[in-house]
């Protein structure tokens, strides 16, 4: 994948005196008082930023947040609280200035935030009008938000086709890097972990990755649904019969090529979905009427962890069980520790299953977090994302 980089312009001394206009994802949840309750994609943004700084540019930064109405800032879309926060991890002032697109005022070794992108009317809509405004402002371009590259947008894609000089940030970068290395030439083995609770919400990502993997592990829901399509009783448990012929379908393909979509051999049920729910451990064969599948069982799991053991690379999307609660996390937990320990390269990405990389503390054991979201869920199905298309043209 060739697109130019923001190192490579700092590599060069291309950035002194230059006007650098990075768009990062500042989009970081707050509570009811405005107050940032997690950090971690403002964290990620400043290499970008410290990167042009140091190159002597003079620094734009910008980021949607929120649900903004178009025309219309108010109190709870604007970026005053980031504003905040970015001064104190730069330790710099980081004035936020409104009503920019027909102009900034910012020197060089100076750096500036622009309040909420998606305020300015045609954002969304990749207005070419807007986005040669926006493109006016800057010398050079800087795409660092990886989790809007699949949303074509005037700060996302617009600016891209118009500006001097259009480049990836670190963080762009290194998602693209990662998710290169993981399906355009992935080491052998590779095993991909797809979980969530419906398998229509992951179609496509499963059947892209059917042609890919060796072994596809499916996890909640989806597990369900496959052990239905498998001729295994599910009891009451999430599941969607009218996928049935999808999931058999992706069983049969990947099996003509030697490949594997494991089925469960035990599952932990209970009767009901709560938190103080009896966990039983149960053949996959003897699921009750009344039962409701929450977790893999630990034969299953120690089948698909030594699997994980085995492979040169690792896609992880989504735990396997209900692992909020303690006694259905089990499956999730002891597949966390076989990725950690897996000597083949991983990534991993989806807010669930952050969720359990905090939670099992195995952070700095995965080869990459991917912090995008849809994009990242976008690149597994194999969709062109156009703010990457649009880098790689300009590249």
């Amino acid at each position: 994948m060739t697109f130019k980089r923001l190192s490579d312009l700092t590599a060069a001394n291309q950035l002194q005196g230059k006007r650098v206009f990075i768009r990062a994802d500042l989009n970081v949840p707050q509570d009811n008082a405005g107050n940032i309750t997690e950090d971690t994609r403002i964290k990620a943004s400043i290499p970008a930023i410290q990167q042009a700084l140091k190159a002597g540019a003079a620094v734009m930064v910008s980021s949607h947040l929120g649900r903004p109405v178009e025309g219309k800032l108010r109190p709870e879309d604007s970026l005053a609280p980031v504003a905040a926060r970015l001064a104190e991890l730069l330790g710099m002032p980081v004035p936020l200035k409104q009503n920019w697109v027909d102009g900034v005022d910012v020197a060089p070794g100076q750096v500036v935030l622009l309040e909420n992108c998606r305020v300015n009317p045609g954002e969304k809509k990749n207005d070419d009008a807007l986005s040669k405004k926006i493109a006016a402002l800057c010398d050079v371009y800087v795409n660092d938000a990886f989790g809007t590259a699949h949303r074509a947008e005037a700060t996302t894609y617009g600016i891209a086709r118009f500006a001097p000089i259009a480049c990836a940030g670190p963080l762009m970068a290194a998602e693209l890097d990662a998710l290169g290395k993981a399906l355009s030439a992935p080491a052998r083995p590779m095993v991909a972990i797809v979980a969530g609770s419906k398998v229509s919400s992951k179609l496509s990502i499963l059947k892209a990755l059917s042609d890919k993997v060796d072994n596809l592990i499916v996890g909640g829901g989806i597990a369900n649904t496959f052990m239905l399509a498998s001729g295994l009783k599910i009891g009451k448990s999430l599941a969607e019969p009218d996928l049935l012929d999808e999931a058999r379908a992706i069983i049969d393909l990947m099996s003509k090529r030697g490949a594997t979509v494991p089925i469960p051999v035990d599952v932990i049920c209970g009767k009901a979905f709560a938190p103080d729910a009896v966990a039983t451990v149960k053949r996959a064969n003897e699921v009750a009427d009344d039962d409701m599948i929450f977790d893999i069982g630990p034969e299953t799991a120690e089948i698909l962890a030594a699997q994980i053991a085995k492979a040169g690379t690792i896609v992880w999307n989504g735990p396997v069980g209900v692992f909020e609660f303690d006694q259905f996390s089990h499956g999730t937990q002891r597949l966390a520790q076989a990725i950690a320990g897996s000597n083949g390269f991983s990534i991993a990405g989806g807010g669930d299953t952050l969720a359990a990389i905090a939670k099992y503390d195995i952070a700095d054991k995965i080869g990459y977090i991917s912090t995008g979201g849809g994009a990242f869920l976008e690149f597994l199905e194999g969709k062109t994302l156009p703010a990457v298309e649009i880098l790689q043209q300009r590249g």
